[in-house]
């Protein structure tokens, strides 16, 4: 199998170089990420600047790595259009710091890259975990979800969303299959006014985790919060 490997966080972050770890178990591994942080970019593309690509050194044994001027969604344009001899047959994305459930999932440049595969007809995986947490968790669980969810199977315009919670092995408590998502945020977003010394305004805003019982039982949201790994469906709407 041919996967490609993305993410928001860039090339150089730790989901990535565990993600690839785990993907050549699978199969032939490329690399094609932000030379930069990208979180929040949705699925939004680099249309009037340059965009630097350079060929990278990577710490896991793959067949190409490169870095990106742009956004995850302009990774997997380019990789697709530029950078690959081959098609890949499934594109995997992160594994990003913080979760991409409930509603944060409309700003997540993890999901966007992903959108961006299966716009082009390539299945994908989302993986994510809480924000500064080990990948523990990660580590010793994407392997079979991610044998899992390819045996499963897609409908056309569907991804994979996968969660790991926060803590080591020991402290997860099972894998929540079907999530559905939570139709809320997951992260309430708080503001800090500050002023220069010419008196310029500026807001800076820093994202808290809501409590595990504000989040309906059933959903993504939940799951996670109360110590499961989720793994749910999300569907690109432009796709019937």
């Amino acid at each position: 199998m041919r996967i490609l490997i993305v993410n928001d966080d860039g090339i150089h972050a730790k989901g990535i170089e565990a993600l690839a770890r785990m993907a050549a178990q699978l199969g032939e591994v490329w690399i094609v990420a932000p030379d930069r942080q990208c979180s929040g970019m949705s699925q939004k593309l680099t249309i009037f600047e340059k965009m630097p690509v350079r060929e990278e050194p990577f710490p896991v044994p793959v067949r190409g790595a490169w870095s990106v001027g742009g956004t995850p969604a302009d990774c997997v344009k380019l990789a697709l259009n530029c950078l690959l001899d081959e098609r890949p047959d499934y594109i995997f994305s992160g594994v990003n710091d913080g979760c991409n459930a409930g509603f944060d999932i409309g700003y997540s440049g993890t999901i966007g890259a992903c959108f961006e595969a299966v716009l082009n007809g390539i299945p994908a995986i989302a993986f994510s975990c809480m924000s500064h947490s080990s990948l523990e968790i990660a580590e010793a669980h994407m392997r079979p979800i991610a044998e899992e969810l390819i045996a499963l199977g897609l409908a056309p315009g569907e991804i994979w969303n996968v969660n790991f919670p926060a803590g080591d092995t020991g402290a997860v408590r099972g894998i929540l299959r079907d999530r559905r998502i939570a139709p809320m945020q997951m992260y309430d977003a708080v503001y800090t006014r500050n002023a220069d010394e010419h008196g310029l305004v500026h807001y800076t805003q820093q994202g808290v985790i809501i409590a595990p019982d504000k989040a309906p039982e059933g959903t993504d949201i939940a799951a996670v919060l109360n110590g499961y790994i989720s793994i749910g469906k999300i569907k690109c709407a432009l796709i019937g």
